[in-house]
């Protein structure tokens, strides 16, 4: 059974960064927190109804993006997540994460979250440098970021994570150092550790920052992933490091090519639902805006489209060599529905390119494949 995991958006936040390009909202006036958790479990209801096969299978997962899910009490975070376990059913050790800004007040409240039921969160810290964070238009400051750190650990969650980004406006080699060892001097059990990119729709994107040269990005990343090696941190997908036992279980559902349920304004979803017993892929957008959203003339679901069997394994292994272990066989085969045949011709080609290695039961990406990722994604693209 291919593990079913759910996102949770919460769309609202105090403002919009300039290198966001996610579904969020800048808040204006109080959030109308019991109506849209109100109208999450409605979401999930329709859901429900539509796939009747999801309810019999456990939940694997759950994460509460954004925005800034931290914008609401741990009450109505509470609420929520009783709502989720009364219609589905938790598997065992199921980790519930919700990102949090290291503002003071939303710091604060970690151990109601905790005591609501989440056992992981996501603080998105960026940077340590006062002037960086107002560049990429921060609401905390250094110091809160670290009591936010300080507080995570305080509230004996299951485990937390640091979001850090790199190869920020004019940042220096040694600025960008400096950030990551401030990060590791937190001990958090996990450190996501990304480069900034400049997405369309964004305000860097209309008028671009100056970003760090190519060279020194390759320097910054050498050196930072030597720091956090030797660190004891493990990196287990291509932005993602944890101490042993504290990956992410609910982005590792994602990467494995799990399914997950999406509740909230403009949430996916990507589920695997049988057909003439042979498993076909549906994805599913949700409305993006608030207003529409709670609108209670209007439907939940904006998009919902089978993926075609010949864009298959191009998704398949998007998301699998994201990851740095080695890829099963037989998760092709269970999680596509396709035969290992349909692979023949292009894992001969990525294999004589030195961009995956092959046993009997898995391939795996090489190095090389690492640093030449949209090269070896680009073989599995149907012609």
């Amino acid at each position: 059974m291919i593990p079913l995991s759910l996102y949770v958006h919460i769309p609202w936040c105090v403002q919009k960064c300039p290198y966001c390009d996610f579904n969020s909202h800048t808040q204006k006036g109080a959030i109308p927190e019991d109506d849209y958790i109100d109208a999450l479990l409605d979401d999930l209801d329709t859901d429900l109804a539509a796939y009747p096969s999801i309810v019999t299978r456990p939940l694997h997962s759950i994460f509460i993006g954004g925005g800034t899910p931290s914008l609401m009490s741990p009450a109505q975070i509470e609420r929520l997540l009783a709502g989720i376990n009364a219609r589905l059913t938790p598997s065992n050790n199921m980790e519930v994460t919700m990102e949090a800004n290291p503002g003071t007040v939303e710091a604060d409240k970690f151990i109601g979250y905790r005591q609501a039921g989440v056992t992981r969160i996501s603080i998105g810290v960026q940077s340590f440098s006062a002037d960086k964070l107002t560049r990429l238009g921060r609401i905390h400051g250094p110091g809160e970021a670290e009591r936010a750190a300080h507080l995570a650990h305080q509230a004996r969650l299951t485990s937390f994570n640091l979001d850090l980004m790199h190869g920020l406006p004019d940042q220096s080699e040694q600025e960008a150092l400096s950030d990551l060892e401030q990060a590791i001097a937190l001990k958090p059990p996990h450190i996501s550790w990304y480069q900034l990119t400049i997405e369309p729709n964004t305000q860097f994107y209309s008028k671009p920052p100056t970003l760090p040269e190519e060279d020194t990005l390759w320097d910054i990343f050498d050196q930072g992933h030597q720091r956090l090696t030797d660190a004891g941190y493990v990196q287990y997908e291509t932005s993602a490091y944890s101490l042993p036992g504290h990956q992410c279980a609910h982005n590792l559902n994602y990467w494995r090519f799990g399914d997950y349920l999406g509740i909230g304004c403009g949430a996916h979803g990507k589920l695997t639902l049988l057909e003439h017993d042979q498993p076909r892929l549906l994805r599913t957008v949700k409305v993006k805006h608030p207003r529409g959203y709670l609108d209670p003339d209007k439907a939940y679901l904006t998009d919902s489209q089978w993926v075609k069997h010949t864009d298959l394994a191009f998704e398949f292994f998007m998301n699998r060599f994201r990851l740095l272990e080695p890829c099963p066989k037989a998760d092709f085969v269970s999680h596509t529905g396709l035969p290992l045949s349909h692979l023949a011709a292009p894992i001969s080609q990525a294999s004589e390119q030195g961009l995956i290695t092959e046993t009997s039961t898995h391939w795996q990406i090489t190095p090389k494949g690492k640093l030449f990722l949209n090269d070896l994604l680009a073989i599995f693209l149907a012609d």
